[in-house]
C-alpha cells in the first residue's frame, strides 16, 4: 500500500496543480478571441502558460486536454475524411460556420459557399467547401496542345475525394494550388444560427474566377452563370478581375470562359476587351463532358447545347 502511494503521487500532486489553476485556466480561455483550436493551439498555450499556472512537468499536452474536456468546457469534434480525420476543440458552443472555419490551419471558405457568401445565388448549399493550399507550386506544363485540351475535357472533371458528413453538412476540403492565398479577405458571414462570423473568404472577384474555373463546386454552369449576372449589383470590379486572373498564372486558357460569362451576363464591351486581349490559341470548353454543345466563335469556346 505505501509503495503504492508513491508510485501515485506524481499523478495525485499534478491532478491537484491542474485543480488549483482551474479557475486561471477558464479565465484565460474565457479572454482568448477565438473558440476552436487545433491540437497544436493547445500545445502552443499549455507551453505559453505552464510556468504562470505552476504545472507539473509532467503534464502533457493529452493529460492537459483530457483536463480541459473533463473538468472544463472544452468539447472534441472530429470530422472523418477518408484519408485523414481532422480534429478541433471547441471551448463553449461555436456555431458550425465558425467551427467549419478553423478545419485547419490557412483554410478558407471558396466556390459554392463564396458564392452565397457574396450573395450570387439564392440558393442555400448544404455542401461546404474549403480550400487548403498546397505548401508550393507544381511545375508547370510548357506546352498546351488543342488534342490535349480536347482529350481533359472529354472527361468529367477531377473532384477531391476529401469529403465528410457533419450533421447536415457535406464538408468538401479542397487541395488548392498554391497562391499565396491571392484574394483572401476576412468578411462576415452569416451562419446556420442567424450569427456572424469573421471568416476568411475569397473575395468577389476570386470566387468568379474559381467558379468559373471549377462549376463542379459551384453548382454547375448555370449557377455561375447566374453569380455572374448578380455580380454587376454588387460592384465588381473587372479590372481587379482580370488581374487577379493574371496573376494565378493558369496553363489553361479560362480568360475565354470569364469572358463569356461576362459577355453573356451584359457587361461593357470595354470591359471585356480586358479579356480579349489575351491570345485565344486553342478551342476551349466552359466545362468538362458537356455531351452536346455549340462553338462560341468570338470565344472559341464549347458550350453546352441550349446553354
Amino acid at each position: 500500500e505505501f509503495l503504492s502511494t508513491i508510485l501515485n503521487q506524481p499523478r495525485l500532486q499534478n491532478r491537484s496543480r491542474l485543480q488549483v489553476a482551474k479557475e486561471d485556466i477558464a479565465t484565460h480561455f474565457g479572454r482568448l478571441p477565438g473558440r476552436v483550436f487545433k491540437p497544436s493551439e493547445l500545445d502552443q498555450i499549455l507551453s505559453e502558460q505552464r510556468q504562470f499556472w505552476r504545472l507539473a512537468a509532467a503534464t502533457n499536452t493529452e493529460k492537459f486536454i483530457a483536463f480541459l474536456k473533463d473538468d472544463l468546457e472544452l468539447s472534441a469534434v472530429y470530422f472523418d475524411f477518408p484519408a485523414r480525420q481532422e480534429t478541433c476543440f471547441v471551448w463553449g458552443k461555436v456555431s458550425d460556420l465558425e467551427l467549419m472555419s478553423h478545419l485547419k490551419k490557412g483554410v478558407y471558405f471558396s466556390h459554392y459557399t463564396a458564392m452565397s457568401a457574396h450573395g450570387l445565388t439564392l440558393q442555400t448549399p448544404t455542401a461546404v467547401y474549403l480550400t487548403s493550399e498546397r505548401a508550393s507550386s507544381p511545375p508547370q506544363e510548357k506546352t498546351l496542345t488543342q488534342e490535349a485540351l480536347d482529350r481533359v475535357f472529354a472527361n468529367p472533371p477531377r473532384v477531391t475525394a476529401s469529403v465528410c458528413t457533419f450533421k447536415t453538412y457535406q464538408v468538401h476540403l479542397i487541395n488548392g494550388t498554391h497562391t499565396r492565398q491571392l484574394g483572401v479577405v476576412q468578411r462576415d458571414m452569416t451562419a446556420e444560427d442567424g450569427t456572424k462570423v469573421r471568416a476568411r473568404v475569397t473575395d468577389l472577384e476570386r470566387t468568379l474566377i474559381d467558379c468559373a474555373v471549377r462549376p463542379a463546386y459551384a453548382g454547375g454552369v448555370f449557377e455561375v452563370a447566374k453569380a455572374f449576372e448578380n455580380a454587376r449589383e454588387k460592384n465588381v470590379s473587372i479590372n481587379k478581375l482580370a488581374a487577379t486572373l493574371s496573376k494565378l498564372s493558369f496553363t489553361y486558357p479560362f480568360h475565354q470562359v470569364i469572358g463569356y460569362y461576362l459577355e453573356r451576363a451584359g457587361y461593357d464591351a470595354q470591359q471585356l476587351d480586358l479579356l480579349r486581349d489575351n491570345a485565344m490559341e486553342f478551342d476551349f470548353y466552359l466545362s468538362h463532358n458537356m455531351g452536346a454543345t455549340r462553338y462560341v466563335k468570338d470565344w472559341r469556346l464549347h458550350v453546352p447545347q441550349g446553354f
